[in-house]
């Protein structure tokens, strides 16, 4: 069978240049087509990159230009709750600036045990990055004014139909797979009959990109990458785009107010910023939006699949809406990636809606929840907030503690990060004990399988998500076992395994009890004992997506 390419992708937003990224890094040819220009600036949306995302950036090659890219070196990453960003200080979350943020390990996100702590850019410096790197990667080609169509696939492959945005014409690639990064207007989800479900409105948005030369001068307190703004006129959020002169607005429409021409832009950011009529600014562009809970009711149909805003959007508090996108990304490729390389069965590919569709609902019940006591507590501000008494600086100092209990899980989410794991997948083999809960803010370290292995450092100074193979990897914590038949077993179906004799820095980290543990490429835990399973051969089929006899 002839193909003009292993994947297509649709869209080459964050989502679509990651999988591109990684399919190369796996050796995968991949075609991406995206209707806008090359290097079209894309929309000031996303400001933050969790520490997953940077893991996976990392192994990618690309962590640190990323962090050389965004605020200035020294910007205070915090985050400050003031009456206005101009006004009194109400609270305030410490957040590294990216020069410190290897070494810094106070605040609340200081101790997370990862290799590559979290990072705040705005898409607009981020998105630029992950292009120019995708472009000169080996296996990718990127077509730029170029809108998907249509497709129809069969039993070997996906035969995409494109439309030249500035000729006119049409082109019919074929490829072995399709994944829809389109968008939530996705062509790829309607087609493949998937639909949203959830609930359609949770809140209206009023954003703004502006500049403003003189706002910075004005601020009364140390710089924050996030000021949230607390008055009886108008809630809202203020993101330091350069740190200099450029900001974006989030103007947080309240309950009552269900049309967006309803309230006054001008008026409202002006609150917001605490400036007079004189303060002047430009707006450098303007969007209005509603905040959803929507996950797709399906994320495959055959070889076609969809990631990202394509399968599920939520109002994107904890900055995991593109995040939770470049998981499915990463998650989906090495799948993809799989099958392509001739070792695993196409079964395989069953996992990725059977993972991250229950995790994608777990995060936006999440991120809805938070929502629902955020519009709380922007109806309750007390009418004295901003009073100069002693009755003032007491609902000051109350705002500010409650402003800082519910948004620190937010800003400093542990548990998104690394407390969610995967169960009822033929991919995960269960043991007797269950993964930990974890919530927004908080996680327990497990190898439990399915959870996120806990990172540690190697006495090389290597990260062991550095050691980790392309496809599984076998940590030995004794080097005692012997462990020849599993990986013959994996040699025998081509299935790459990788023994770790793993020589943690530090010692082996509290949640590492047994004397195997077996990861794959995601960081995810899939098996793990005290000596090989009796059938190593049941073992390696089942993580190549073969179903063994008497399980499902």
């Amino acid at each position: 069978m002839s193909y003009d390419t292993d994947i297509f992708v649709a869209g080459a937003g964050p989502v679509g240049l990651t999988i591109a990224m990684d399919l190369s890094w796996h050796g995968v040819r991949v075609t991406l087509a995206e209707p806008r220009h090359f290097a079209e600036p894309p929309n000031v949306k996303c400001n933050h990159v969790s520490a997953r995302s940077m893991e996976t950036f990392r192994r990618l090659g690309i962590a640190q230009a990323l962090r050389d890219a965004g605020l200035p070196a020294d910007y205070p990453n915090d985050v400050a709750f003031r009456t206005s960003v101009t006004g009194t200080e109400l609270a305030r979350i410490p957040i590294p600036c990216r020069r410190d943020r290897y070494d810094d390990t106070s605040g609340p996100d200081g101790w997370w045990p990862t290799p590559e702590p979290p990072h705040r850019i705005n898409q607009t410096y981020l998105e630029p990055i992950l292009l120019r790197h995708a472009a000169t990667l080996p296996g990718v080609t990127l077509h730029n004014r170029t809108q998907l169509t249509g497709f129809v696939q069969d039993a070997d492959g996906v035969t995409v139909e494109t439309l030249d945005l500035d000729s006119g014409n049409t082109r019919h690639v074929r490829a072995r797979y399709l994944v829809g990064c389109d968008g939530g207007s996705s062509t790829v989800r309607k087609q493949i009959g998937s639909k949203f479900e959830g609930t359609a409105v949770i809140q209206r948005v009023q954003s703004t990109y502006i500049r403003a030369p003189g706002l910075a001068a004005l601020v009364r307190t140390p710089h924050a990458w996030c000021s949230y703004s607390v008055n009886p006129r108008r809630c809202g959020t203020v993101f330091a785009i350069d740190g200099r002169e450029t900001w974006l607005v989030h103007n947080h429409l309240n309950p009552d107010e269900p049309e967006f021409d309803s309230v006054d832009r001008d008026w409202s950011i002006r609150q917001i910023l605490g400036v007079g009529a004189d303060f002047e600014y430009e707006i450098l562009t303007k969007e209005d939006w509603v905040g959803r809970r929507l996950v797709a009711d399906r994320f495959r149909n055959g070889r076609v699949f969809i990631s990202g805003d394509a399968s599920h959007l939520w109002v994107p508090y904890a900055g995991y809406g593109m995040n939770a996108g470049i998981a499915d990304a990463t998650h989906l490729s090495w799948l993809l990636a799989a099958c392509v390389q001739g070792w695993a069965d196409e079964r395989i590919l069953d996992a990725y809606e059977a993972e991250r569709q229950p995790i994608t609902q777990q995060v936006s019940q999440f991120a809805m929840d938070h929502a629902a006591k955020m519009i709380r507590a922007r109806s309750a501000v007390p009418p004295n907030i901003e009073a100069d008494d002693e009755s003032g600086a007491a609902q000051r100092a109350r705002v500010g503690a409650e402003a800082y209990e519910l948004n620190v899980q937010q800003y400093c989410c542990a548990g998104l990060n690394f407390g969610y794991f995967y169960s009822d997948s033929t991919l995960i083999v269960a043991d007797e004990e269950a993964p930990p809960n974890y919530t927004m803010g908080s996680f327990t370290p497990s190898t439990v399988p399915g959870c996120r292995m806990p990172h540690f450092w190697l006495t090389d100074g290597r990260s062991v998500f550095d050691a980790l193979g392309p496809g599984y990897t076998l940590l030995r914590r004794d080097t005692g076992v012997d462990v020849g038949a599993l990986l013959r077993a994996a040699e025998l179906h081509r299935m790459p395994l990788q023994l770790l004799d793993a020589e943690p820095r530090d010692g082996w980290p509290q949640p590492y009890q047994h004397a195997l543990v077996l990861v794959r490429n995601d960081t995810h835990v899939v098996w793990r004992g005290n000596a090989l399973p009796t059938r190593c051969d049941d073992l390696v089929q089942r993580l190549r997506g073969v179903p063994v006899a008497g399980e499902r």
